[in-house]
């Protein structure tokens, strides 16, 4: 199998897994599995964000939620130290996940290694592949699922947790998040939160 022919496979293999989560939403007029939208948006924000990247970041890119349903944020407490540990295990889980894909489709174990080394976000900060692959998490984030979020919380709490967004982000990656189209409201909290 070539490159070109093994990377449609993996795409099209997340896309399948993801195809199955029970979570929806509407998008276009049609019900779309929740997963799937998310890995089609961080593929879409990749491109714009970093065209040249590598098959490894366009890999984790596009699992980087593979099978999140299946670890319930219920399972943890609902506390701070709660959501650190399940966002923590879905990293593992999605890793998980990807590199038995890759694995089956024939894929080198340095490529696996790698991918699955992007998923948990090794090195971020020292790992360029790894920060992008953050930058465009917070760009999807900021632009797709801010407004949802943070309706009915307080503004001083959506305000901290826009600082710890931006503290994650490059400053290139910051720059950009500024220029995505964002709602008024997203505009002001941001503004606020980088003041």
């Amino acid at each position: 199998m070539d490159a070109t022919a093994k990377f449609n496979q993996a795409i099209n293999q997340f896309d399948a897994y993801n195809s199955k989560d029970p979570n929806t939403s509407i998008f276009n007029g049609q019900r779309v599995p929740d997963a799937l939208l998310y890995a089609q948006r961080m593929t879409e924000q990749l491109n714009m964000y970093e065209p040249e990247a590598s098959e490894q970041l366009q890999l984790a890119a596009r699992c980087q939620h593979i099978g999140r349903w299946e670890i319930s944020r219920s399972e943890y407490p609902m506390d701070r130290k709660g959501y650190l540990q399940w966002r923590s295990q879905l990293k593992i889980h999605h890793a998980k996940i990807a590199s038995q894909m890759l694995e089956q489709i024939g894929y080198d174990s340095l490529t696996i290694t790698q991918v699955s080394d992007l998923l948990v976000k090794k090195q971020l900060k020292q790992n360029s592949e790894t920060q992008i692959l953050e930058d465009v998490v917070c760009f999807v984030f900021l632009q797709y699922y801010f407004d949802d979020f943070s309706k009915g919380q307080e503004e001083e709490k959506v305000i901290k947790i826009l600082q710890k967004t931006m503290m994650k982000m490059s400053a290139k990656g910051i720059e950009v998040a500024l220029d995505l189209p964002l709602s008024d409201q997203a505009k002001v909290l941001i503004a606020k939160a980088t003041s």
